[in-house]
């Protein structure tokens, strides 16, 4: 089932009701119909029995021109096993985002080349202001040429990041987002200490109104990409993110109904 959302690149969030009429996997993904690889949300949830009821709430706080709801059974290649009960489009609330000008900048131009690094070839992306710079290389080696597992990875001594297309290309935009936030954040704080850049980045990430689940999949996708380089040191990251997020939704949730 695809349903067309005139979204016309503003803030909004679909609350949809779905019914299971069987046991089945459910796969939600939003899109670009325009480009490959440009990826606005993916999501799937299992039903476990008939006429089992679920309601998504489906943030964007960015969005194309144009795009695209794809809703499907992941093993079925027709819609009859789920209905849509109900569909809502509503504006999401207004972005406040404490940050300082330039970390406003930051973020705004890595949303940018989030949103088209699917479909982007490899080179030099300067910010407007030529403040930033965004390396796109095919990916990221050593210096033997080893490829590395990471993403993206900030110079030490300038603002430049350096992001892996090959990398890119599976993730999501709010992934990327989340991954780019995390790399301004070693540069803005002057840290190497991860921790420090995942508490910062995830924090900008949920203040810009990106759903928490992405979050969380852009820990558990890097690492799942390499299980085999998977220490105790990388699950504890992982296991730190969520908690983190989980703290600080619960935080924010309290100030609000005081």
């Amino acid at each position: 089932m695809i349903i067309p959302i005139p979204t016309n690149k503003q803030r909004f969030v679909i609350s949809i009701k779905i019914r299971a009429h069987r046991a089945m996997e459910l796969g939600i993904q939003a899109y670009d119909p325009r480009y490959r690889h440009t990826y606005y949300l993916r999501r799937k949830a299992r039903f476990t029995k008939a006429s089992e009821q679920r309601t998504f709430q489906l943030r964007f706080p960015v969005s194309s021109k144009k795009m695209e709801l794809l809703i499907f059974d992941k093993n079925a290649m027709h819609d009859r096993n789920f209905s849509v009960v109900s569909f809502k489009v509503e504006p999401m609330e207004t972005l406040s985002l404490w940050a300082s000008e330039s970390e406003h900048r930051f973020l705004k131009f890595a949303v940018n080349f989030a949103q088209k690094a699917g479909h982007a070839r490899t080179g030099y992306y300067d910010s407007p202001k030529g403040e930033f710079l965004f390396q796109y290389v095919d990916a990221i080696t050593d210096g033997s040429g080893k490829e590395l597992i990471t993403p993206a990875r900030t110079h030490r001594l300038m603002p430049r990041v350096q992001i892996s297309r090959r990398l890119f290309l599976d993730y999501s935009i709010p992934i990327r987002v989340a991954i780019l936030a995390h790399e301004g954040c070693h540069w803005f704080l002057n840290t190497r200490s991860q921790t420090i850049a995942d508490a910062c980045g995830i924090k900008k990430y949920l203040d810009y109104g990106f759903p928490k689940i992405e979050a969380v999949y852009a820990m558990t996708q890097i690492f799942g990409s390499y299980p085999e380089l998977v220490g105790k040191a990388q699950l504890k990251r992982t296991r730190d993110v969520i908690d983190f997020i989980e703290d600080y939704i619960q935080e924010k949730e309290t100030i609000s109904d005081t």
